[in-house]
């Protein structure tokens, strides 16, 4: 599951690259058009930065854009960056690998099969989408919500819990 704070990161991203990287934006325009707290933002778009997913610029006419083009920020990297391991176990990871404590024996554990395979097929969706393309399947100006998303990623989005 994804945290609050990369859904957060994912939006403001996605408000950037709709803005075309023209200007910079503003932090307080971010924060109000995506509705993300002004303080968290901060935090966020920091740890973006160092990460080399923004730049900054100071003074008048300064704010945030992105530091690539949108089509070289995939949903993947985001996620790595923020939450970490895209894995749902710790054996199944190829980046953040751990053994499992409780795992008889690795190479036959019908589990981390299953995981690695799921792990496969996400991180071919999530690393396939640019925030580029996440953009171009939303309507303009509007905070992120993915309309039309899986009809252009051939996405299929399962909701529940």
């Amino acid at each position: 599951m994804l945290s609050q704070k990369t859904r957060y990161a994912l939006r403001s991203l996605l408000y950037l690259a709709e803005r075309g990287g023209a200007r910079p934006v503003q932090i307080g325009e971010i924060a109000e058009t995506q509705q993300v707290p002004r303080k968290y933002l901060e935090l966020i778009l920091l740890e973006l930065k160092a990460a080399g997913f923004v730049k900054s610029r100071r003074g008048p006419g300064g704010g945030y854009q992105l530091a690539r083009t949108p089509d070289r920020i995939s949903f993947g990297e985001v996620i790595r960056v923020l939450d970490g391991p895209i894995a749902l176990v710790p054996c199944a990871s190829l980046n953040f690998y751990a053994r499992c404590d409780d795992c008889h024996d690795e190479a036959t554990c019908a589990i981390r099969k299953v995981m690695a395979h799921v792990r496969d097929e996400t991180t071919a969706i999530l690393d396939g989408m640019s925030l580029a393309s996440a953009a171009a399947a939303e309507p303009e100006g509007l905070a992120p919500g993915f309309a039309g998303l899986a009809d252009n990623a051939k996405v299929a989005v399962v909701a529940g819990e």
